[in-house]
């Protein structure tokens, strides 16, 4: 059985019909790609997938569980993290206490207990602020983590994004479009971490405009045009696919 199994999603805006009988599966432990033109649907999937719209028809299982409509907050208790387009990011804050917000599922809500400030309540708060310096380590901005977030660069802080997906601990992180806006060394590292963070046992699913980095990264790739699934294969699959050519990679693909 497949981790995630996506069965004919749509969703419907009035008539507008922005993700079609979409049908694909991810396996545990890979990197999948979800690729096509501005406007295909794309990050409408993610979010159908991550709990932030609900479908109109269609159904979505992880690990053979229905999770169609449940909410963001359900998802990532079952280990669902996701990073945005554009960045969700606390720029008052350091850049410890960013990744430590994505932990808040883990922490206890006891108001009281907070209140008075029990010695488990601050262990725990060290135990989280280790842990977060931990994950800044493993993104590479370990230099940065008493750094408030408005003085990091953007490519840094696209990274500090993923550090703070991760401290949620998910066994599926959904990355959207992680090296838009970076320049060639930055989008490397992103290259790198992406396949690290596959490698540490998550599965990966990748929004990706840069195709370098998508064919080097996948194991799977689905390709969409106008909300409908017009391809799925591997990356040579992919490339030769005289359809996707046509409509996505262009003539010299």
């Amino acid at each position: 059985m497949s981790m995630l199994e996506v069965k004919d999603l749509s969703i419907h805006f009035g008539g507008v019909k922005a993700v079609q009988n979409v049908t694909f599966n991810i396996d545990s432990g890979i990197v999948y790609s979800v690729i096509g033109p501005n406007g295909a649907g794309k990050t409408t999937l993610f979010n159908l997938i991550t709990g932030v719209y609900k479908p109109t028809t269609g159904e979505i299982k992880l690990d053979g569980e229905a999770i169609h409509g449940k909410s963001p907050n359900q998802l990532a208790e079952r280990g669902v993290a996701r990073t945005f387009q554009n960045l969700q990011i606390c720029m008052n804050m350091s850049a410890v206490e960013n990744v430590m917000v994505g932990a808040h599922l883990r922490l206890d809500r006891n108001l009281v207990k907070a209140a008075l400030r029990f010695p488990g309540l601050k262990k725990r708060d060290r135990d989280l602020r280790d842990e977060a310096a931990q994950l800044m380590d493993f993104v590479g901005l370990g230099q940065y983590v008493e750094t408030r977030a408005d003085a990091m660069s953007y490519g840094a802080l696209k990274r500090l994004e993923i550090a703070r997906a991760l401290a949620m601990k998910p066994r599926l992180i959904f990355l959207d479009e992680p090296a838009a806006g970076l320049n060639p060394k930055e989008t490397i590292e992103v290259d790198h971490l992406v396949r690290k963070i596959a490698d540490s046992g998550v599965t990966v699913v990748l929004v990706e405009h840069d195709m370098k980095m998508v064919m080097n990264l996948s194991d799977r790739i689905l390709v969409l045009d106008y909300g409908k699934k017009l391809a799925e294969g591997t990356g040579e699959e992919i490339r030769k696919n005289p359809d996707v050519i046509a409509a996505y990679l262009g003539a010299h693909a």
